[in-house]
């Protein structure tokens, strides 16, 4: 397993806050936490504040991952999931949960939201052709390849 560093700027109103952290040896993503109260309507989306700032290194990426008990017990989930955090963007983190649920969904102050999971990043250049080559599967789309 390998570790990579990550500059973290705690911001004003998330100074008493913990980082993200991991709960389990084996966690592969980190909790994060809201810096915000509010309560989210059923059908309601809101980019929930963390208090935070971070420096990802160049080459890497932070995605943005749901908690699979939120999406669970109160279908609650991330949008543009996962989310990617760039390692050139300097602004406060922010995660933009959704409410799948039929009921209105308290978010407290300190109340775990999302897990961040570092990831390396792999450029690509495309290279402009006169075809393709074959595959079995072709150009079949959606649920093509079977049920």
């Amino acid at each position: 397993m390998s570790t990579i560093s990550i500059s973290l700027l705690r911001l004003p109103h998330g100074a008493d806050l913990p980082a993200p952290s991991y709960a389990t040896p084996g966690a592969a993503g980190m909790d994060v936490v809201a810096a915000e109260d509010l309560v989210l309507a059923p059908g309601k989306r809101h980019a929930v504040a963390t208090g935070f700032a971070m420096a990802i290194p160049m080459g890497f990426e932070v995605q943005v991952r749901p908690r699979s008990g939120l999406a669970l017990k109160h279908g609650i989930t991330c949008l543009n999931s996962p989310g990617t955090i760039d390692s050139d963007y300097r602004g406060e983190v922010k995660i933009i949960l959704a409410n799948l649920g039929s009921e209105d969904f308290p978010i407290k102050r300190g109340d775990r939201i999302a897990q961040l999971v570092p990831a390396a990043v792999t450029l690509a250049k495309f290279d402009m052709v006169d075809s393709l080559d074959a595959t079995d599967r072709g150009a079949g789309g959606f649920g093509s390849t079977g049920v």
